[in-house]
């Protein structure tokens, strides 16, 4: 038997002792115990408990708040890490090794699995490679705080077509496949609160032929076609009439304890400052609609930040059917098949899998428009790309904003035909940013928040377009069990190709050297570390003819990375 086969093999040996990057407070001094790994020893697993080996991990851009922060990050909820240690890596593809009695019925040794990170356990939000130490060691025990959380077992089952890298990017990708995936409330919330701004004058006829659900309705300068409506609710209504929009966050603080509205209907908005001042107010995964004909007076301010961290959903119709505004069929997620689509910071990780993903859809957009301010990056993505796209039959243009002799706006006004893009990908955590990528938008356009900034981080963005046109602002956070679950569905059929994001690899000793790197965006893609080699310096893919000629002959064209390759490394690196 091969090394390799005994390494696949479910009677693989077990060490007594394993390595770990431990983490024990804010900073990279201290991951680790003097730039090194620790040993500790390799555990038995309880009667509820899996010993699993590590395979891969692929480090995230996302942990660098973990590093930065320490304790005070939200996820880990104040606690002495002097004391109680953490420890990164929550894209992770492992095997079962031993299985504890009553795990029995459900899981098998040499079993491979993927974990889905974002767990919640009692209603309160964890995460493995946060609030449960992640995947930077080579054995470690899980056991209910993964296995049995609010959704059950947050773990995949991974086929043996998946190589390990494969099986550890399903995440990242799974996160990207929930960009497009609907997080929105589409309906107005059942037994929630209502709140109703009508205009003084206007006297549309309103309608709302879904019905009222809601339990608690306020209205604000209404017309008697609302009170109408309202009346064959069975809600309890409440009338504030005369509130300027600089007294709507006291209506709210009286009315709902500061925790604002779970749905805002505007109706013959006008005023960008009251919508300024509503927006405000919408709860957590909170809907404001929109209904009229006139544009606003101009462009409010709205929290980005809370449309990537709390799904907070803009909709919107000219009337007078103020339920119009809702639904699935009113409020698409994906693409636009055909379409233009703009990626801004295209050229980070998570940028090149939002344009592969593009590029590998069957009925994707037909012009897709990448820009970067690193012309290294982006020399990486047409490398990436460029050929992909051609045979795919899409037209894939470069642009760095900084030196190109004419702007974003006039190249994406040209090649639109003067309307402007129909999908626009923001990968850029900054404000500004995102507001100058929304002007990029047709009116009928998608703006995709994919990078997260602090709720609280206001941007002038145009939502007179969300009920004159139709237009879409949307963003997302992480992934779920489905997400992922997708994801794995897509590779194993050869619909998506995970290796394509990765730019570099190493062994166990290199994951603190891998985590400066992602930090200092030293490499194009992602990097993985396989905890299981030992030996492996951080290497780039295109280093590994120089390097480890023997395993970048297993690469597909493009350096690309591919489960013959890692075969190749276990079988040098791996001592059993």
């Amino acid at each position: 038997m091969s090394k390799y086969d005994t390494y696949r093999s479910p009677d693989a040996p077990v060490p007594a002792q394993t390595k770990a990057w431990n983490m024990y407070g804010p900073g990279l001094e201290n991951i680790g115990r003097d730039d090194q790994p620790e040993v500790f020893e390799v555990p038995e697993p309880g009667d509820d408990q899996l010993l699993v080996r590590i395979d891969a991990v692929s480090l995230c851009f996302s942990d660098v708040k973990l590093i930065q922060q320490g304790s005070k990050h939200p996820k880990l909820y104040n606690r002495d890490l002097r004391a109680e240690p953490t420890r990164l890596g929550h894209e992770t593809a492992l095997t079962v090794m031993k299985v504890g009695r009553n795990l029995q019925d459900r899981y098998y040794a040499g079993q491979r699995l993927a974990i889905q990170p974002d767990i919640y356990q009692n209603g309160v939000a964890t995460a493995y490679g946060y609030t449960i130490p992640g995947g930077l060691i080579q054995y470690h025990l899980i056991g209910s705080e993964v296995l049995n959380a609010d959704a059950g077992a947050y773990v995949l089952p991974i086929g043996e077509k998946l190589g390990y890298a494969e099986a550890a990017l399903t995440e990242p990708w799974a996160c990207v496949e929930g960009a497009y995936r609907q997080r929105r409330r589409l309906e107005p919330k059942a037994g929630g609160s209502l709140w109703i701004v009508g205009r003084p004058g206007d006297e549309t006829a309103y309608a709302w032929s879904s019905g009222i659900s809601a339990a608690t309705i306020v209205l604000t300068d209404v017309n008697s076609s609302v009170r109408e409506l309202v009346q064959q609710s069975h809600a309890t209504v409440i009338e504030r009439n005369n509130v300027a929009p600089g007294e709507y966050a006291r209506l709210s603080q009286d009315l709902t304890d500061g925790g604002g509205f779970d749905d805002i209907v505007i109706l013959d908005p006008r005023s960008a400052e009251a919508i300024t001042e509503a927006a405000k107010l919408i709860a957590f995964r909170g809907t404001l609609n929109l209904v009229g004909r006139e544009p606003l007076d101009g462009l409010p301010q709205i929290d980005v930040g809370r449309i990537h961290y709390h799904y907070t959903a803009y909709y919107g119709n000219s009337g007078p059917d103020i339920a119009a505004s809702y639904g699935e069929a009113h409020n698409r997620s994906d693409l636009r098949p055909g379409g233009v689509t703009v990626f801004v910071g295209a050229g980070g990780p998570m940028g090149q899998m939002h344009i592969q993903r593009s590029i590998e859809m069957a009925d994707g957009p037909a012009l897709l428009i990448a820009t970067d301010v690193n012309d290294e990056r982006l020399e990486v993505l047409q490398q990436q790309f460029g050929l992909l796209a051609e045979e795919r039959g899409k037209r894939f243009v470069l642009i760095n904003p900084t030196k190109s002799e004419r702007t974003l706006h006039e190249l994406v006004r040209d090649l639109s035909d003067g309307r402007g893009a129909d999908d626009v990908i923001v990968s850029v955590p900054v404000p500004a940013v995102m507001a100058d990528a929304a002007t990029l938008m047709a009116p009928d356009g998608m703006l995709v928040l994919f990078a997260g900034v602090p709720n609280g981080s206001l941007a002038p963005l145009n939502i007179s377009d969300v009920y004159l046109h139709n237009a879409q602002f949307t963003g997302t956070s992480g992934s779920s069990l489905n997400d992922q679950e997708a994801v794995i569905r897509k590779a194993e059929a050869h619909e998506l190709t995970p290796n394509r994001s990765v730019a570099a690899v190493g062994g166990i000793e290199a994951a603190r050297n891998g985590i400066q790197a992602m930090m200092e965006g030293r490499y194009p893609g992602k990097i993985v570390i396989f905890p299981q080699i030992s030996g492996l310096p951080l290497t780039g893919l295109d280093e590994l003819a120089e390097k480890q000629p023997d395993v970048a002959t297993a690469l597909d064209p493009g350096n690309m990375w591919t489960p013959e390759a890692e075969q190749r490394l276990i079988e040098k690196f791996w001592q059993p």
